[in-house]
């Protein structure tokens, strides 16, 4: 596997790449690699000839006491993991190639970024449309990969590929998840024993009331319960769980059509999310 930071390097080594007309798959991540990047990983080699995965620590989609410098950077590991995986090319830009001296353009979507994590996190998704959008510039894949676990994320790229006519297929990868049902997140490193058995709840409260709306009952009422069973659990604050639209994430009462159920709640100082899918049959 080959290591670039350099943009010069990572553009001369995409045109090596691509010497024989094979087809590019990108898997952008943040590090602090697991079980769910690695799925990334083997679905990129599944629907491309060639994966590249980058690794920056965006520094534009946290907000002010956020976790930017305390999130985990375990860079050495990580290429290890990836090369095992069969990852062709690491891009591991620093800060100011990504960024450079009075770079100030910024991406900003509205309707699918409004609400969930748009509300409580303020500027993160224009963060991330801009620093996803420079990957896919540097990069110019056929394909680029993102777990199902950020939900928002994944509707925010998609719209931003359709809306900026870029040439590439966004594919959801299913989220990975403990054996008890916790989604796998870098940010779960953060929890303490206890605090990680506990999380177990937030899954359980979801898969609890996707049951309960599928049968019928009140979604509003759902959520209520699915909320005290997190507070029960030791959950600090729930942020959120809301029942939206599969592809519009426009806020539901029923799952008529395809829905999605996300949440994001705060267990000691980790912020945690997850979604299930809510549809008949």
């Amino acid at each position: 596997m080959q290591l670039e930071r350099r943009l010069i390097g990572v553009r001369a080594a995409l045109r090596e790449l691509r010497a024989d007309s094979g087809t590019v798959a990108l898997v952008p991540t943040m590090g602090a690699l697991h079980k769910g990047h690695i799925a990334l990983v083997a679905r990129a080699r599944e629907v491309a000839d060639h994966v590249v995965a980058s690794i920056f620590v965006n520094p534009t989609q946290f907000g002010e006491g956020e976790d930017f410098d305390s999130y985990p950077r375990t860079e050495e590991e990580d290429a290890a993991k990836l090369e095992a995986a069969g990852c062709n090319l690491l891009w591991a830009p620093r800060p100011e190639e990504v960024y450079p001296a009075g770079f100030s353009t910024t991406i900003s979507l509205t309707g699918v970024t409004e609400g969930l994590c748009g509300a409580s996190r303020p500027g993160h998704f224009d963060g991330v449309a801009t620093v996803v959008a420079k990957l896919f510039n540097q990069i110019r894949p056929d394909y680029a990969l993102f777990g199902e676990k950020d939900y928002q994320q994944l509707a925010l790229i998609r719209r931003m590929a359709r809306d900026l006519d870029f040439e590439i297929e966004i594919v959801g990868v299913p989220t990975v998840r403990e054996a008890d049902g916790l989604a796998l997140s870098s940010r779960n490193a953060y929890l303490s024993a206890e605090e990680r058995e506990r999380a177990v709840a937030l899954p359980d409260a979801l898969a609890e009331t996707a049951t309960a709306i599928l049968r019928g009952e009140s979604s509003a009422d759902a959520i209520i319960a699915a909320k005290a069973k997190l507070f029960e659990a030791g959950f600090a604050t729930v942020d959120y769980i809301e029942l939206r639209d599969a592809e519009t994430l426009e806020p539901v009462e029923t799952a008529e059509r395809p829905a999605r159920l996300l949440a994001a709640a705060r267990i000691g100082k980790t912020r945690l999310i997850d979604n299930i899918a809510v549809e008949k049959g």
